[in-house]
């Protein structure tokens, strides 16, 4: 039997981001608020933060909330802040980038390990070789346990 509610642990692991280019997580609310600064040295970047998991939506899948949370219940996301929007404004950029967490599954939630996190790793770059901007794609093999 599943709870009402509860929090799910989350890692978002950006792959390869610009080196020089902070990025931060948006928490939503009355005022946007970014937080979980870091500015790249090279290396991967990770974000942890919490969902909340309250029931399941009509096609099957968990509801996902809570302040990290963005867009309609079918096309959930979370926005990761790049540059002047992460707070950084000497930077060359500006923007915000756009991890689903649709992808995630009542069946990978069921089977997450006491104390794990589900994790999904995006690449830090867009086409160009500047930071990855707008909706990003999970990577394979897709959300996972971290």
């Amino acid at each position: 039997m599943r709870a009402d509610r509860f929090a799910l642990p989350l890692r978002i692991v950006v792959v390869d981001p610009v080196p020089g280019v902070a990025m931060a997580l948006q928490r939503d609310g009355d005022r946007p608020e970014v937080v979980g600064y870091a500015e790249s040295t090279g290396r991967d970047l990770i974000f942890e933060l919490e969902v909340a998991v309250e029931g399941t939506l009509p096609d099957g899948r968990p509801r996902l909330l809570g302040p990290f949370v963005n867009g309609p219940p079918r096309e959930r996301f979370i926005y990761l802040c790049v540059g002047h929007y992460a707070g950084q404004m000497e930077a060359d950029w500006a923007g915000r980038m756009k991890v689903p967490i649709g992808g995630i599954s009542w069946a990978l939630i069921e089977r997450l390990p006491a104390g794990g996190r589900i994790e999904g790793r995006v690449s830090g770059r867009g086409r160009g070789g500047g930071p990855a901007l707008a909706t990003v794609a999970i990577l394979p093999p897709g959300w996972r346990y971290g």
